[in-house]
């Protein structure tokens, strides 16, 4: 990807060459270099857009591997299953459930699965290796040309190093059994370095089923590069199997019927497996660059769940197993260049996006203690996109630019069917133009006008559906859903040390996706609004050490009129997060964090309510000498019991006469430690 920092500060410079300003002036004044963060003035397109350097990434602790993301400002990542589950994500008034609505990549490869047997764009990270990635860069709003499907509320893309310092070995032990071990390192060959990893993981939590994940990751990296060129090989391997508590009913746990680890369904679980071979070519020259990128993923989800009990079927319970085999395909290719736009400079840039997604099958059994019983449906899916998209970058004076987007997606969906009826073909398109306004830098501060188009896929099962998998009939649903957000920002360094930003955002939805319990999955419901605000900060206080604070506040409405309400269920309205980073003192680091997620409605009256969590984490470790440190981990660190996820639907229970509406929750894990031993070689 050409690095648009370098080529802004180049364009600028060439302004400012026309306007008798000295480039190298600008440059300082434009370009600020920080160790953690990669926000400077001059550096983004909107206020909620930034990167996230593998030095922050190291230096604070993660319970699980998709908290990464909480480096996104406003990012709430939970858990409503097993480990080996796509996490929860909250951000900008959304439930984003396993990922709807926010587009995830990991060196170029889209992690979001469309079309999923358990969420339409079901985001599972467990194939990442944390001490790999290099930095994060997440945008928010569809307001980038570059980014489709999935991204109305946000994107983060995620780079892998291609080379390590020095060869890394780690050893974890902590509460609950948890066991990691991690070998990684990098050789020259040739032209280039081999980057490998092995990542092994097993935790039983605190759970009375005790979670027996067994978790293997891999990776296998070549690289080289010159001042112009560079190219990746990477592949990875991914492989898990893990014991599930779901959410309990809090009738339940009040009664003393079982405590708050326990499980109603002792049997539910999954396994999950993830291949990929990735391709990434880059070149850079003073004109300008071009990117290609390809990838082909292979991967295997069986998962069993149980929300309702013995809703449906009083004898066998309503265990049910969501299955899928996936091929994943796709290929991107970019160029930009630097011109001119009557004697004003400007950079131009052309995109085409390609993926291809083969499910034989996706498909939904009746079960009992993993023990399949009926099949409710089972589905072969092609689905096929492709995306071009065009940016224009204009420098209309040195407090002036502007970037223009435009991107049209057109979609293929055929799916075969089990059920007769439900078989069937479709295609849709849509057009998504997109806007930035930079203005600035005025001592040290910029402001940021965004507005654009964007959307989201919906499950192709649902495009071609006329019949219900129980009988009935059925409205097939939109193919792609239009989504329109706008979002006016702030950033400044006018303080020496703090870097501040502050946004004011709105999103309009025309078709919502809804959690359903005894579906076990997302559904299309109706149109909705969120708007809110959001503010950053980062403050260098010296060289070793880091405050952050983020507050994100948020509404959340359903915009068509209905009588159950125009509340959205588990919409997350207030967000926020204080940290401190020492990086050294002496021989001593750590770091502490702050975060807390406000109540949420559970109900579209807003009659019920979640509870607000608030949690923290913490962490101390030495240096024994350059090559050898000892860290301490310990979350949840004031021992809070609060829930990851809330849920509010109807179930009902082994003796119960009828269904309860009731609430069903995830605790979040009481106190744990982690030791970790680290021997660089």
């Amino acid at each position: 990807m050409t690095n648009h920092l370098n080529i802004a500060v180049a364009m600028a410079a060439l302004f400012a060459s026309t306007s008798g300003l000295a480039s190298d002036e600008l440059a300082l004044d434009t370009v600020t270099a920080r160790a953690h963060y990669d926000n400077a003035v001059g550096s983004s397109e909107a206020a909620s857009e930034g990167k996230v350097n593998a030095s922050l990434i190291k230096h604070r602790p993660i319970a699980r591997v998709g908290e990464i993301l909480e480096f996104v400002p406003g990012m709430i990542v939970t858990q409503h299953s097993g480990s080996g589950k796509a996490n929860q994500f909250y951000l900008r008034g959304f439930n984003l459930d396993h990922g709807t609505d926010f587009a995830t990549y990991v060196d170029g490869m889209p992690v979001n699965m469309r079309t999923h047997a358990h969420g339409q764009g079901y985001t599972d990270l467990n194939f990442l290796i944390p001490e790999l990635v290099s930095h994060i860069h997440y945008k928010k709003g569809p307001y980038s040309a570059e980014d489709g499907d999935f991204s109305s509320a946000g994107a983060a893309r995620l780079h892998l190093l291609n080379q390590l310092p020095q060869g890394l070995a780690s050893l974890t032990m902590g509460s609950y059994d948890y066991q990691r071990m991690l070998l990684a390192n990098s050789v020259a060959v040739a032209d280039g370095h081999v980057l490998y990893a092995l990542d092994v993981n097993h935790y039983d939590g605190p759970w009375q089923v005790a979670e027996g994940v067994r978790k293997y990751n891999g990776l296998l990296r070549y690289s080289e590069s010159d001042a112009h060129d560079s190219t990746t090989f990477t592949m990875m391997a991914y492989k898990n199997r893990w014991n599930s508590t779901d959410q309990v009913p809090l009738r339940a746990v009040r009664s003393g019927q079982i405590g708050r680890f326990d499980a109603i369904d002792p049997s539910d679980g999954g396994d999950a497996s993830r291949y990929s071979l990735s391709f990434n070519k880059q070149h850079r020259d003073p004109q300008g660059g071009w990117q290609m990128s390809a990838c082909a993923v292979r991967s295997e989800l069986d998962l069993y769940s149980n929300f309702t009990y013995f809703l449906n079927d009083p004898v066998n319970g309503d265990q049910f197993n969501q299955r899928e085999k996936r091929t994943m395909l796709g290929v991107n290719l970019s160029k930009s260049w630097l011109g001119e736009l009557a004697g004003l400079p400007m950079e131009n840039r052309l995109g085409v996006q390609t993926r291809y997604d083969q499910l034989s099958p996706v498909a939904l059994y009746n079960t009992a203690q993993k023990q399949r019983l009926l099949l409710i449906r089972s589905d072969k899916v092609e689905e096929s996109s492709a995306g071009l998209f065009v940016e224009n970058t204009v420098w209309w004076h040195d407090k002036l630019r502007t970037v223009a987007g435009l991107r049209h997606d057109r979609y293929q969906f055929d799916v075969k069917s089990s059920l007769n009826g439900n078989s069937g073909n479709t295609r849709d398109g849509i057009t998504s133009p997109k806007l930035s306004v930079i203005f600035g830098p005025w001592a040290n501060t910029e402001f940021f006008y965004n507005l654009g188009k964007g959307f989201h896929s919906n499950d192709a099962r649902g495009t071609t559906q006329t019949v219900l998998p129980g009988g009935g009939a059925a409205t097939p649903v939109t193919p792609l859903v239009s989504t329109r957000g706008s979002e006016v920002g702030i950033r400044s360094e006018w303080i020496p040390g703090l870097q501040s930003s502050l946004a004011l955002w709105q999103l309009d939805i025309d078709s919502e996706l809804v959690f359903v319990g005894d579906a076990g999955e997302t559904q299309p419901s109706r149109a909705s609004r969120r708007y809110g605000l959001e503010w950053n900060n980062h403050y260098v206080v010296n060289d070793w050490l880091l405050l952050d604070m983020d507050l994100a506040l948020s509404k959340a409405r359903f915009t068509q009129r209905d009588l159950a309400g125009q509340y959205i269920p588990g919409a997350i309205n207030k967000v926020a997060s204080l940290g401190a980073t020492v990086t050294h003192w002496g021989n001593w680091f750590g770091s502490v964090q702050l975060r807390y997620f406000g109540p949420r409605p559970l109900i579209e009256d807003n009659s019920v309510r979640s509870n607000a969590t608030f949690l923290t984490y913490a962490r101390v470790g030495y240096r024994y000498n350059p090559r050898t440190t000892l860290t301490l981990d310990v979350f949840n660190l004031f021992d809070r019991k609060a829930s990851d996820i809330d849920y509010y639907y109807e179930s009902q229970q082994r003796g119960e006469a009828a269904p309860v509406n009731d609430i069903h929750f995830h605790p979040v894990e009481p106190r744990a430690a982690r030791l970790t031993l680290t021997y660089q070689f």
